[in-house]
């Protein structure tokens, strides 16, 4: 009995040995496989990661202001400092007590216990620079201060 030779109806090159490694489903059944737009996803990806950089660039330059606006705090609180032990003090601070440094109408500055309200009907001072609380560091820890310290 002579065997008959096999003929595939379906063309040769309509079928594959590995239909693995096809780039497409070789069954009714298969997953679709569809080509990815490679630009597509780089697109998406290079977006998230600017909006992931500039959140992160956003706090930084949030937390640069806090700091610059730290150390004019500071330099302030340096420049009255100094400004308060140049000008006259008629009496010994105390740490923890609230004083007032006034400039008088000759230029010259005033460190007071005496508030600005309580002087009565007439003002012996050019102006209020600033309402200081002496610090256990014998700095001054400004609660008000009307000292323009670019003229300084």
């Amino acid at each position: 009995m002579e065997e008959a030779e096999f003929h595939n109806p379906i063309a040769a090159d309509k079928v594959t040995d590995a239909p693995g490694l096809l780039a497409y489903a070789h069954s009714v059944g298969g997953a679709v496989i569809k080509p990815e737009d490679k630009g597509k996803i780089k697109g998406r990806a290079v977006m998230a990661m600017r909006e992931q950089t500039d959140l992160q660039l956003a706090q930084l330059y949030r937390q640069m202001q806090l700091l610059a606006e730290q150390a004019t705090a500071i330099r302030n609180r340096v420049e009255v400092s100094e400004r308060i032990y140049g000008a006259q003090m008629n009496f010994e601070p105390i740490v923890g007590h609230t004083y007032y440094l006034y400039q008088r109408k000759n230029g010259t500055d005033l460190l007071s216990m005496i508030a600005p309200n309580e002087w009565g009907r007439v003002f012996p001072f050019e102006r209020c620079l600033a309402t200081v609380r002496m610090m256990a560091d014998h700095t001054w820890d400004v609660t008000y201060h009307d000292i323009d310290f670019d003229e300084q």
